[in-house]
């Protein structure tokens, strides 16, 4: 352990680590809407769910085939992950013929046109969120925003923060003291998201449909139209993902709530010559919010965000501005294809200590240079992290992924200790012998994957669907179809479709009275809400 770490562990006292019983977690998990034939849906989204622009837990992403799952949130990982199963299940048993696909890399897909833009019904806020996409679209296309993942929202109480400010002898007001801290957890999370990449990365693969003609750096799989890259973790989050010239400009390296709402805000205002060359609107119609490099703020892509919930019409940067850091979302998570959820408990309870370490551990502020370097160790652990020997850069020189990982583990690991503590104390557990298994057990999970790389999913996904001579939509598409059979078997059926029906029927009459509420037309609304 270092000697910093080791340090600030001893700063926390035992009121501070028994509020980590008190980690407020949130998931939103999305996944797309897939015939039987594996390809994208081309249906509306099921009226049953509700209406996507108010309903609060279902909802669409880009696409109107791209779901979006959102558990309320919760301090216990059981009502947690419960919740999640619920929702689930609702979903599931109202697709039809359809079914949710399991897989962050996505399925079939016949051409840019077959991924519909989601649509959220004619109220301004409404119309706003559809040109958004819409100008997504003729930025990036359509293909690259078919791709899904898992985003982990993640805080700590008051009460922590009151012991850990104490502790540290910080005279900030609380909530810029927050902030401070969030700030610090994101730029450790910046240097060990690595980690993460290679432990949880679960997309080494991709279907042909899915790739740009005009090149690509994978590797033929099959002859069914499969393409990987041997060693990856995670495609989803390389440059076949997420990725814009028109971003790489932007220098975010979350040294302070200031510099980062600077940076986002200057590029909200500041032109681009090729949005510029396409302008706003056609006929009539808008196509894209404005011409500058970013939209609004949710354009800018990010492994992690600082988050603030804002209220109704606010801007995500303004509520960050005025209010500062309430939690953070990590959005670098591959669905893993062999869980029904995508993510299980023993992921929930590594990733709580994981976040944790990234706050505790000593955090100098991040260099240009050691920005370059962090991004360098994520693009290559995302495309080449199993390979045999490879090194990731450190402040000390190159390190063996392997051992640079089990360093980790075994500083997350004292961590996880005060985790399972606080669990046992929380819930009463005498003794907390369960609690303590339940993260030994986390922890070491992930140990093996160092000493093992064919246990990692990314290895697990090739094997498997080498060994039975599946392409990826065949892979991912049976898994899906069982996911969804053992959701179906194992829910509340009854209880679950009273409660998730009530909650669409409400959703239908708060887009009616969001519409009602209307007072100026959109090209107006438009402009007071991005000014």
């Amino acid at each position: 352990m270092t000697n910093a770490l080791e340090s600030r562990l001893e700063l926390l006292t035992e009121s501070a680590i028994n509020e980590l019983s008190n980690i407020s977690r949130g998931i939103e998990k999305e996944g797309l809407r897939v015939g039987s034939n594996h390809f994208i849906s081309q249906t509306n989204h099921p009226e049953a769910l509700g209406h996507a622009l108010t309903h609060p837990q279902i909802t669409t992403d880009y696409s109107e085939a791209l779901m979006e799952l959102i558990t309320p949130v919760s301090s216990s990982l059981d009502a947690l992950l419960g919740d999640l199963s619920d929702v689930h299940a609702y979903v599931q048993n109202n697709l039809g013929d359809e079914v949710l696909w399991a897989g962050s890399m996505p399925c079939r897909i016949n051409g840019n046109e077959s991924i519909r833009i989601a649509e959220f019904g004619d109220s301004n806020l409404g119309k706003l969120k559809y040109v958004y996409r819409k100008g997504l679209d003729v930025r990036y296309g359509r293909i690259m925003q078919s791709i899904a993942g898992l985003h982990y929202n993640f805080s700590l109480s008051d009460d922590f923060w009151l012991h850990w400010q104490q502790a540290l002898n910080d005279k900030q007001a609380l909530q810029d003291f927050k902030s401070e801290q969030y700030f610090s957890l994101i730029r450790n999370f910046r240097r060990h998201s690595w980690l993460l990449m290679y432990l949880f990365g679960a997309s080494p693969a991709a279907d042909q449909s899915f790739l740009p003609d005009g090149g690509h750096p994978l590797m033929s799989f099959d002859d069914k139209g499969t393409w990987y890259l041997p060693y990856a973790t995670s495609l989803r989050m390389g440059d076949l993902g997420y990725h814009s010239h028109a971003q790489s400009s932007l220098s975010v390296c979350f040294n302070s709530l200031e510099n980062f709402t600077h940076t986002l805000e200057e590029a909200i205002n500041t032109p681009y010559p090729a949005y510029e060359a396409l302008g706003v609107e056609k006929d009539g119609e808008y196509f894209q919010l404005n011409t500058n490099i970013l939209q609004i703020e949710n354009e800018y892509y990010s492994s992690i965000r600082p988050k603030r919930t804002a209220g109704s019409n606010e801007k995500p940067i303004h509520a960050l501005q005025q209010r500062g850091v309430e939690y953070i979302e990590v959005r670098c998570l591959d669905l893993n294809p062999f869980l029904p959820l995508g993510i299980n408990a023993s992921q929930v309870r590594f990733l709580d200590a994981f976040l944790v370490y990234c706050l505790v551990d000593d955090c100098p502020v991040i260099s240009t240079e050691e920005c370059q370097q962090i991004e360098w160790n994520f693009d290559t652990v995302v495309n080449r992290g199993r390979e045999p020997g490879l090194k990731v850069k450190t402040k000390e020189g190159d390190a063996l992924l392997s051992e640079q990982g089990v360093n980790l583990l075994d500083d997350i690991e004292k961590v996880a200790s005060m985790l399972a503590r606080s669990e046992a104390k929380g819930q009463n557990l005498q003794g907390g012998g369960e609690s303590k298994a339940l993260y030994q057990a986390a922890i070491a999970e992930q140990r093996s994957k160092l000493l093992q790389p064919e246990l990692t999913p990314s290895a697990c996904v090739l094997s498997v669907m080498r060994d039975e001579s599946l392409s990826w939509p065949e892979f991912v598409g049976e898994l899906s179809f069982k996911h969804q059979y053992t959701s179906q078997k194992q829910c509340d059926t009854g209880a679950v479709d009273e409660k998730y029906g009530a909650m669409a029927e409400e959703s239908f009459l708060k887009e009616q009275a969001l519409k009602s509420a209307d007072l100026s037309e959109f090209s107006e609304f438009m402009t007071q809400y991005l000014s």
